[in-house]
C-alpha cells in the first residue's frame, strides 16, 4: 500500500510554516486557541471588525503571536451570526501572558478604547467561547494557504469530531497522526491546523481546519477522500471502530483583515 511511504513524505512536508515570525524549533507542537464570538441579532460586527483589524490583531502581532485568522459565514442568518478567531501560540506561556500584556500595552488600549468602553446595555456579541487545542504531532505547525499571499478568494471548513469516551478520542487522534492525514492531501483536502481539544465544551473532541479554492473544489476533496483505497483500509481497523460520535461543520469565509 502507497500509503505508507506516503505518510513520511506528508510529515517532513507538513513541518514548514508560512509564519511571519516561526518559533525556532520548526518541530515544536503549538497550541491553537478557537475563539466564537456569537454576535446574535443585537450583536455589532461592524464594531468587532474594527476592534479585530485596528486594534486586536496588531498587538497580538507585537507579542508573536500570529497569524491570526478571523472567519465568518456570510450567508448566516441574523441570529447566528459568529466571527471565528483562530490564535496560535507557541508556547503555553503566551497563552497566559495575552491578556496581561494587553493591558500594559498603550498603543493597544489606545486604538481599542472605543470597543473596551462599551456601555453594558451595548455589547457588541452576545457570548464568547473558546476552545484550547494541542497540535498533532504529524502536523505540529499551523500552514499558511498559499492563497493569504496571494490575496486570493478562499473557503475554510472547520470542523469537530466528538468522541464517546476519553480512550476512543486518542484512537481518533492516533488515527489522523498515522494514516488519515496523507489521504486527505492525496484526495486534494488542504490541512491549515489539526488539533486535540485540552479544554473546550465538548471534549473529548478533536478540531481541525481546511482550505479550499471554493466550495467546488471542497466537494470534490471529500468526494476523492470517500472513495480512496486507503480510507477503506483504514476505516477498516478493528482499533478504529466508533471512534467518533458526533460531527460538527461550519463552511467559512476569511474577513478581508485575516491573516488566515
Amino acid at each position: 500500500m502507497r500509503l505508507l511511504a506516503l505518510f513520511s513524505v506528508v510529515c517532513m512536508a507538513l513541518a514548514p510554516l508560512a509564519a511571519a515570525d516561526p518559533p525556532q524549533d520548526q518541530s515544536a507542537r503549538q497550541y491553537y486557541e478557537v475563539r466564537t464570538y456569537s454576535l446574535g441579532e443585537k450583536g455589532d460586527e461592524a464594531a468587532l471588525d474594527k476592534y479585530f483589524r485596528d486594534a486586536l490583531l496588531p498587538a497580538l502581532q507585537r507579542q508573536g503571536i500570529g497569524p491570526v485568522g478571523v472567519l465568518h459565514d456570510p450567508q448566516a442568518e441574523a441570529a447566528d451570526r459568529q466571527l471565528v478567531l483562530i490564535l496560535p501560540y507557541d508556547h503555553p506561556n503566551q497563552i497566559t501572558a495575552v491578556q496581561r500584556d494587553l493591558d500594559a500595552d498603550a498603543d493597544y488600549q489606545s486604538a481599542a478604547a472605543e470597543y473596551l468602553n462599551r456601555p453594558a446595555d451595548q455589547p457588541a456579541f452576545a457570548r464568547l467561547s473558546s476552545e484550547l487545542l494541542w497540535a498533532f504531532e504529524c502536523m505540529p505547525q499551523l500552514k499558511v494557504p498559499a492563497e493569504v499571499a496571494a490575496g486570493k478568494d478562499r473557503l475554510y471548513e472547520l470542523r469537530v469530531y466528538e468522541s464517546a469516551t476519553e480512550r476512543l478520542g486518542a484512537l481518533k487522534v492516533d488515527m489522523f497522526n498515522n494514516g488519515e492525514v496523507p489521504i486527505f492531501l492525496d484526495s486534494g483536502i488542504r490541512p491549515v491546523f489539526f488539533g486535540q481539544a485540552i479544554v473546550g465544551p465538548r471534549q473529548p473532541n478533536l478540531t481541525y481546519l481546511t482550505v479550499y479554492e471554493n466550495d467546488e473544489v471542497r466537494q470534490a476533496g471529500w468526494k476523492a477522500f470517500l472513495a480512496h483505497p486507503d480510507w477503506a483500509t483504514l476505516k477498516a481497523t478493528p482499533k478504529y471502530a466508533n471512534t467518533v460520535s458526533k460531527i460538527h461543520k461550519q463552511i467559512l469565509h476569511a474577513k478581508p483583515y485575516s491573516q488566515l
